[in-house]
């Protein structure tokens, strides 16, 4: 076989067609630079696959991908005709997306087969948990890699997150995961939502572990219903392998404090763990837990230990007490020494826009991605315990998105805060106004009077500065929803925006 163009190759892409296709027809195939989905990214020499979409359809672009020099298309089978005028070889597969996963995995020489990749799921908790388990590996002198929404770090060099995906699409994960390996990695975290499972970007990662954080009814515009959503996250503990023929069986570390960890531990043939801060009959307990207002310290026991562990962490709340817990545990399951593993947990720093402090105004202000019911009624839960005097909130609620996250918040910000205001949050394609409406009507269902317990500023910096406006000395300021984030996603496209930069300067501007 000929050397792809520009050597970019680490493998060969055609080792991960399905068996479908001949072996006459693998090597008719031509060698390809890269693997792309977007018409837009084509260079000559790259494999072009058609992905069907609820918006576009990638067949559509393929005269496009061909006229920028595509070497080869896949398609789904039964619509060769719509690309096979093309003059360029055309596969035809079942699912273009799930066979995409599998030939940028080849593409790449199969990196995952070379790391132990740990991965992370739960409605909330995951990227502090995968910071957290990252820091528990370094902590063991380990290198490692991470992919997570907020930013991916090989053996310490940060990457930032090229797009507002938590799990990135199958060609740039395996690369990511392949120059891990390039750079003398051992281990990698991966991030992975209900999408990337549902939608086999994470596919071919070959996972060795996973961790479960907790489950609460989200992205049920995508999935349809509770259970959908819950049997996609269950597929990342279908892939951890069941041991045998020499080979150790995959780790699942599951929160036993969540009812649905008994549904995840149903779902694998790997080693279950479980872990919890309140049942005594997990694996590994969480106990003489102190919260603090910059963190937490705590003790970690496993059920065939007589003696426990010290541990703490520089981040507040009982709920990152446990996704600590759970990167604690999961690194002793694979054989990492737990004294090396909570020290690294307990060094780390922070995690970026996960209740990080903005400093300069006379009270405290706070930043953090909370953009779930749950997630928010956890953050203003932990903040009312170290507010001395109002807790005051400001968020509002992704358009495009399942309509229960807007219910939640405003239930959880009418129990929990003292003062909301309700503003933009990437209302995409839906009027601002619309979703700031819906989240306010749950607000007032739940006894919250407009004026006296909330109000409305859709736009988003004049709202942040309405709240640094309203507090006094003692209260404290949650500006949640948007965490790390650096964009407000319109209809008209994205703007630039970061809660933690506006903050700073209206804080400046009010304070000096």
């Amino acid at each position: 076989m000929t050397e792809p163009p520009s050597g970019l190759a680490r493998g060969d892409w055609r080792r991960g067609l399905p068996p479908t296709v001949p072996a006459e027809a693998r090597e008719a195939l031509p060698p390809v630079r890269a693997i792309r989905f977007d018409s837009r990214q084509v260079e000559p020499g790259d494999l072009f696959v058609c992905i069907p979409g609820d918006r576009t359809d990638g067949h559509t672009f393929a005269s496009a991908a061909v006229e920028r020099g595509a070497a080869a298309l896949v398609c789904v089978a039964g619509r060769e005709g719509e690309v096979g005028g093309l003059s360029v070889p055309v596969v035809s597969v079942a699912d273009p997306r799930a066979t995409m996963a599998q030939l940028s995995a080849a593409h790449e020489d199969y990196p995952g087969k070379k790391l132990t990749v740990i991965g992370v799921t739960g409605t909330d908790g995951k990227s502090t948990t995968s910071f957290l388990m990252l820091a528990a590996l370094e902590g063991a002198g380990l290198k490692a890699g991470l992919l997570t929404t907020i930013e991916c770090r090989i053996a310490g060099v940060t990457i930032p997150n090229p797009t507002r995906l938590t799990s990135q699409e199958a060609p740039f994960v395996q690369r990511l995961l392949a120059e891990m390996v390039d750079a003398g990695c051992t281990h990698a975290v991966v991030e992975a939502t209900s999408h990337g499972l549902e939608q086999h970007r994470v596919d071919g990662c070959e996972f060795h572990a996973a961790i479960f954080t907790n489950l609460t009814p989200d992205h049920l515009d995508f999935h349809g219903t509770f259970e959908a959503y819950r049997k996609a996250k269950g597929r990342l503990f279908e892939m951890l392998p069941a041991g045998g023929h020499g080979h150790s069986p995959g780790v699942a570390v599951l929160n036993r404090d969540d009812k649905a960890w008994r549904y995840f531990a149903s779902r694998t043939k790997a080693r279950v763990i479980t872990y919890s801060l309140h049942d005594s009959e997990a694996d590994v307990l969480a106990e003489d837990v102190m919260l603090w207002d910059d963190g937490s310290t705590f003790a970690l026991t496993a059920d065939e230990e007589d003696e426990s562990v010290e541990c703490s962490i520089r981040l507040p709340g009982e709920f990152n007490v446990a996704n600590a817990t759970a990167a604690i545990t999961c690194a002793t399951a694979l054989g990492i020494d737990v004294g090396a593993a909570a020290a690294g947990v307990a060094a780390c720093a922070g995690v970026p826009g996960r209740m990080e402090r903005i400093g300069g105004a006379p009270f405290p202000v706070v930043v953090d991605y909370a953009h779930t019911g749950e997630a928010l009624r956890n953050a203003l839960g932990t903040l009312r315990k170290v507010a001395d005097g109002r807790l005051i909130a400001v968020f509002g609620c992704a358009g495009e998105r399942g309509k229960e996250r807007r219910t939640g918040m405003g239930a959880a910000a009418a129990a929990t805060a003292d003062f909301t205001i309700l503003t933009d949050e990437d209302p995409r394609s839906e009027a601002p106004e619309a979703i700031i409406d819906e989240i306010a009507q749950a607000m007032l269902a739940a006894g919250a009077a407009e004026g006296e317990r909330f109000e409305r500023i859709p736009d988003r910096r004049a709202a942040i500065a309405r709240a640094l406006e309203v507090a006094e000395p003692g209260d404290l300021v949650l500006l949640a929803g948007k965490g790390h984030e650096k964009t407000i996603e319109y209809a008209s496209g994205p703007v630039p925006f970061d809660d933690r930069v506006v903050a700073r300067e209206e804080i400046a501007r009010r304070f000096g």
